[in-house]
Protein backbone atom coordinates (compact mmCIF):
# COMPACT_ATOMS: atom_id res chain seq x y z
CA UNK A 1 0.00 0.00 0.00
CA UNK A 2 1.03 3.67 -0.57
CA UNK A 3 1.03 6.70 1.84
CA UNK A 4 0.89 10.38 0.89
CA UNK A 5 1.46 13.39 1.95
CA UNK A 6 -0.90 16.42 1.23
CA UNK A 7 -0.50 20.26 1.59
CA UNK A 8 -1.97 23.61 1.10
CA UNK A 9 -0.51 26.93 1.63
CA UNK A 10 -1.17 30.09 0.14
CA UNK A 11 1.32 32.01 -1.52
CA UNK A 12 1.89 35.23 -2.47
CA UNK A 13 0.75 36.13 -6.32
CA UNK A 14 4.31 37.47 -6.88
CA UNK A 15 6.36 34.96 -5.38
CA UNK A 16 4.62 31.71 -7.56
CA UNK A 17 7.77 31.88 -9.67
CA UNK A 18 10.20 32.20 -6.27
CA UNK A 19 7.78 29.13 -4.85
CA UNK A 20 7.95 27.01 -8.18
CA UNK A 21 12.00 27.57 -8.03
CA UNK A 22 11.84 26.25 -4.46
CA UNK A 23 9.29 23.90 -4.63
CA UNK A 24 11.32 22.16 -7.90
CA UNK A 25 14.75 22.13 -5.31
CA UNK A 26 12.76 20.74 -2.30
CA UNK A 27 11.10 17.84 -5.10
CA UNK A 28 13.91 16.79 -6.09
CA UNK A 29 15.68 16.35 -2.98
CA UNK A 30 12.31 14.62 -1.87
CA UNK A 31 12.69 12.23 -5.20
CA UNK A 32 16.48 12.03 -4.70
CA UNK A 33 15.50 9.76 -1.35
CA UNK A 34 12.98 7.98 -2.50
CA UNK A 35 9.46 9.38 -2.76
CA UNK A 36 7.40 8.23 -5.55
CA UNK A 37 6.02 11.58 -6.83
CA UNK A 38 5.79 14.85 -5.86
CA UNK A 39 3.26 17.20 -7.22
CA UNK A 40 2.20 20.79 -7.07
CA UNK A 41 -1.07 22.48 -7.87
CA UNK A 42 -1.98 26.12 -8.37
CA UNK A 43 -5.83 26.94 -7.78
CA UNK A 44 -7.29 27.61 -10.81
CA UNK A 45 -11.11 27.07 -10.30
CA UNK A 46 -11.51 27.44 -6.12
CA UNK A 47 -14.33 29.51 -4.93
CA UNK A 48 -14.33 31.26 -1.41
CA UNK A 49 -16.76 29.10 -0.02
CA UNK A 50 -19.38 30.25 2.75
CA UNK A 51 -18.39 28.32 5.14
CA UNK A 52 -15.19 26.53 4.20
CA UNK A 53 -12.85 26.70 1.35
CA UNK A 54 -9.36 25.67 0.35
CA UNK A 55 -8.86 29.48 0.39
CA UNK A 56 -11.01 30.22 3.64
CA UNK A 57 -8.73 26.78 5.23
CA UNK A 58 -5.19 28.93 4.61
CA UNK A 59 -6.75 32.73 5.03
CA UNK A 60 -5.44 33.27 0.94
CA UNK A 61 -6.15 36.72 0.49
CA UNK A 62 -6.87 38.36 -2.82
CA UNK A 63 -3.73 38.92 -3.44
CA UNK A 64 -2.52 34.90 -2.57
CA UNK A 65 -3.36 31.56 -4.50
CA UNK A 66 -4.24 28.79 -3.18
CA UNK A 67 -1.18 25.99 -3.98
CA UNK A 68 -2.65 22.22 -3.32
CA UNK A 69 0.40 19.67 -3.08
CA UNK A 70 0.90 15.87 -2.72
CA UNK A 71 3.80 13.58 -2.34
CA UNK A 72 3.79 9.39 -2.96
CA UNK A 73 5.66 6.89 -1.28
CA UNK A 74 5.69 2.85 -0.94
CA UNK A 75 4.95 2.94 2.95
CA UNK A 76 4.09 5.15 6.09
CA UNK A 77 7.64 3.47 7.19
CA UNK A 78 9.33 4.79 3.94
CA UNK A 79 7.71 8.20 4.34
CA UNK A 80 8.73 8.81 7.88
CA UNK A 81 12.43 7.82 6.77
CA UNK A 82 12.40 10.11 3.76
CA UNK A 83 10.75 12.48 5.58
CA UNK A 84 13.37 12.52 8.16
CA UNK A 85 16.66 12.41 5.90
CA UNK A 86 15.02 15.60 3.70
CA UNK A 87 14.91 17.76 7.06
CA UNK A 88 18.36 17.78 7.65
CA UNK A 89 19.39 17.49 3.46
CA UNK A 90 21.80 20.81 3.49
CA UNK A 91 19.97 22.04 0.53
CA UNK A 92 16.69 22.66 2.56
CA UNK A 93 18.76 24.85 5.18
CA UNK A 94 17.97 28.12 6.17
CA UNK A 95 14.87 30.39 5.95
CA UNK A 96 14.23 30.94 2.31
CA UNK A 97 10.85 29.52 1.88
CA UNK A 98 10.07 32.05 4.43
CA UNK A 99 10.53 34.73 1.96
CA UNK A 100 8.03 32.89 -0.15
CA UNK A 101 4.87 32.05 1.97
CA UNK A 102 3.56 32.10 5.48
CA UNK A 103 4.64 28.56 6.58
CA UNK A 104 2.00 29.43 9.52
CA UNK A 105 -0.92 29.28 7.16
CA UNK A 106 0.20 25.77 5.61
CA UNK A 107 -2.05 22.53 6.56
CA UNK A 108 -0.67 19.46 5.72
CA UNK A 109 -1.25 15.84 6.67
CA UNK A 110 -0.10 12.13 5.77
CA UNK A 111 -2.99 9.89 4.46
CA UNK A 112 -3.54 6.10 3.88
CA UNK A 113 -5.14 6.11 0.33
CA UNK A 114 -8.76 4.67 0.64
CA UNK A 115 -9.64 3.90 -3.08
CA UNK A 116 -7.55 4.67 -6.28
CA UNK A 117 -9.26 3.89 -9.62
Amino acid sequence: MSYVDGFIVAVPKKNIDAYKTFAAKAGAVWKSYGAREYVECVADDVPYGEVTSFPRAVQATDEEVVVFSWITYDSREQRDDINAKVMSDPLLEGDEWKTIFDGKRMIYGGFVPLLRL
